[in-house]
């Protein structure tokens, strides 16, 4: 094996600390649903080398909605303490991402076409183009989306001013 590969155990015990994660999260979130009286199917998968967990709705999905609060800051706070709970199960850092009835993923959908516009912005104006303030999250998106275009970005400011700034090639 050469050196900066992994070898299929290791790669398989990382696998199954990350399963062991979404089982732990997945726990807490089933009390945390069970405790609000909201009802909620939740689904685990490994994403990008982190646990993933989403709560979905049969239903409607309203009931949900008070889980992820006014532009997700509740999910943020859910997912913080969801990390907690797997730490105090683990003894490790979590990396777990957390959605909620979607709103993650339309998030990351809207990030993503919102930094390939500052790229293509930024190719017809040869300036570099300054985004608003955003979470890590959003920001991480954001820097993807900016690469895949070609450019290249960076992260300036200070939490939770921190935004976004996309440089000419």
């Amino acid at each position: 094996m050469t050196e900066g590969t992994i070898s299929p155990e290791a790669e398989g015990d990382t696998l199954t600390r990350l399963e062991q994660e979404g089982e732990i999260a997945a726990d807490y979130l089933e009390g945390l649903l069970d405790i609000a009286d909201l009802d909620g199917d939740i689904d685990m998968d490994v994403e990008a080398d982190r646990a993933a967990v989403s709560i979905i709705s049969d239903a409607s999905g309203r009931d949900l909605q008070k889980l992820v609060g006014r532009d997700g800051e509740v999910l943020e706070a859910l997912q913080e303490l969801t990390r907690l709970a797997v730490h105090r199960e683990t003894g490790d850092r979590s990396r777990l991402m957390l959605d909620i009835a979607g709103f993650r993923a339309k998030k990351r959908t809207e990030l993503s076409d919102l930094g390939a516009k500052a790229a293509a912005d930024v190719k017809s104006s040869g300036e570099p183009v300054k985004l608003q303030p955003m979470t890590p999250f959003e920001r991480k998106v954001v820097h993807d989306a900016v690469k895949a275009a070609g450019l290249r970005s960076e992260s300036e400011g200070e939490e939770p001013q921190r935004f976004v700034v996309v440089l000419p090639a």
